[in-house]
């Protein structure tokens, strides 16, 4: 590398802005530790609002994208547009989590937030097995002790050490594969390895790609990698689960459509795409399948991610243009939608102590605008007009369609109705049984800011969404040339 240029420094702007914020709440709890318990979470939330504005300003990609960092990374819009969800899926936990005892007033906790969210602007952007490892490593380490986080409650403990077991082995199994990779061809970069594995038999291929799919599996929670999410989610802080459930989610698709599509791509495609079709599949239905039984809402949202990670795949299964700009725009609602789930759980919580479906009864009488921006979010998540996840569904199946794959997007309707039901439950139990109790639930200035602007984005995404999806379709054209 002969120098840094400009591509070099803009390409990692948003890694360093997420440094600077780290490095102000560091500063801040050294000097102000316990003075301003919630403080720390406006600079962290703050800060990450303002870098996601600085790197939109500034950042920007080109339309083709480039190698820089010496080919450890790629600067283009694939990379970017993930960043920006990255960004700010964790300043709204941020937000929700400055409430929460034993977490919003630790400044590491907000630490390891950034620095976990600093591994997955890494992974989406990484153009290289070496990098795309450190990457995937810097993003998980973190959120193992995030799990965990809250010492007093074993749940949390016992969380935290379930997502590191199967974490550590997921990962172990991906990087056997890379190093297999690796060995058969003696190259790293995933550009390079395009052309380099022509040379395989297209078993030792096939061999690499399933084991890779190991540690992509588990970040994105398909089946059959999926039996850590349920009580991972219901264990981990409820902020927590919200941003695992989101943010590493969409890192996970961010690494997995890049690698496949990049180093597997021609005459590759429709073998590991006929896996993933049956992957979809079954992740689809056990996930809405398994959500019905549930009583708890964490574990229903639990299972209820697994099923969206089955309706994503079906976007990349059309191996198209449109099918992964779908899975792009779909990511960035499926956040902001989830994301406002979790924060309405965490506030409920924080005042009943209690998770159970059953207590959310009469939520509407005790607390009518964290009731509305609740249905907001599991209608957008349905699938229902005008909110964001039903345009999201449409680019996924009719991606599909379009590429002859109808008898997928019918099985992806079919989940979605079956979906419809245990969301509209939750409804029904909010919006008509009588209150569990008679007290209000308090909801703090940074959950009523978090909320607001989370819920208005769902539905603005849902009515104005071609701003939002012209994005995702640079991010798509990216991989396939265009």
């Amino acid at each position: 590398m002969s120098g840094i240029n400009t591509a070099d420094m803009l390409a990692i702007l948003p890694e360093i802005l997420i440094l600077l914020v780290a490095a102000a709440v560091l500063v801040v709890d050294l000097f102000e530790r316990g003075k301003h318990p919630r403080l720390l979470g406006w600079i962290a939330a703050g800060g990450l609002t303002l870098s996601i504005a600085v790197s939109i300003a500034y950042a920007m990609p080109p339309d083709k994208g480039q190698i820089v960092w010496g080919g450890m990374l790629r600067y283009d819009w694939l990379g970017f547009v993930f960043q920006m969800v990255f960004m700010l899926g964790a300043a709204a936990t941020a937000l929700f989590a400055m409430d929460i005892e034993h977490l919003g007033e630790r400044g590491e906790f907000y630490i390891l937030l950034l620095a976990s969210t600093l591994g997955m602007t890494l992974m989406a952007s990484a153009a290289d097995l070496i990098m795309l490892y450190l990457a995937i490593e810097t993003t998980s380490i973190p959120m193992y002790v995030l799990a965990g986080f809250i010492h007093p409650d074993r749940r949390s403990v016992e969380s935290g050490f379930k997502y590191l077991l199967f974490g550590a082995m997921s990962s172990a199994v991906m990087l056997y594969g890379f190093s297999l990779l690796y060995g058969f061809t003696g190259e790293t970069s995933l550009a390079a390895l395009a052309t380099a594995v022509t040379h395989l038999s297209l078993p030792v291929v096939l061999g690499i790609i399933v084991l890779i799919l190991v540690g992509f599996g588990f970040k994105t929670s398909v089946v059959p990698f999926h039996f850590w999410a349920p009580d991972v989610y219901e264990g981990a802080p409820t902020p927590v689960t919200g941003f695992l459930s989101t943010a590493s989610k969409a890192a996970g698709f961010a690494v997995l459509v890049r690698v496949l599509l990049t180093a597997f791509g021609g005459s590759y495609m429709p073998y590991w795409g006929a896996i993933l079709a049956a992957i979809s599949v079954v992740t689809m239905t056990l996930g809405n399948t398994f959500a019905i039984a549930q009583k708890d809402i964490k574990r229903m949202l639990a299972y209820s991610s697994i099923a969206h990670a089955g309706y994503m795949l079906i976007g990349v299964v059309a191996l198209s243009a449109l099918g992964i700009a779908g899975v792009v725009f779909y990511l960035g609602v499926y956040l902001l939608s989830n994301i406002t789930a979790f924060g309405v759980v965490a506030m409920v919580e924080r005042a009943d102590g209690t998770t159970g479906i059953a207590d959310y009864s009469g939520l509407s009488k005790r607390a009518p605008w964290l009731a509305l921006a609740l249905m907001v979010a599991l209608l957008s998540l349905s699938g229902t007009p005008p909110f964001g996840g039903f345009v999201g569904k449409v680019w996924l199946f009719g991606a599909a369609v379009s590429k002859n794959l109808t008898w997928l997007a019918i099985i992806g309707v079919l989940n979605s109705v079956v979906a419809m039901y245990y969301y509209l439950v939750v409804l029904k139990v909010a919006y008509f049984d009588p209150p569990a109790k008679p007290e209000r639930v308090p909801v703090s200035a940074s959950y009523t800011v978090g909320l607001t602007v989370l819920a208005a984005a769902v539905l603005l995404v849902g009515i104005a969404f071609a701003p939002w999806y012209s994005w995702a379709a640079k991010a798509a054209a990216v991989l396939f040339g265009m």
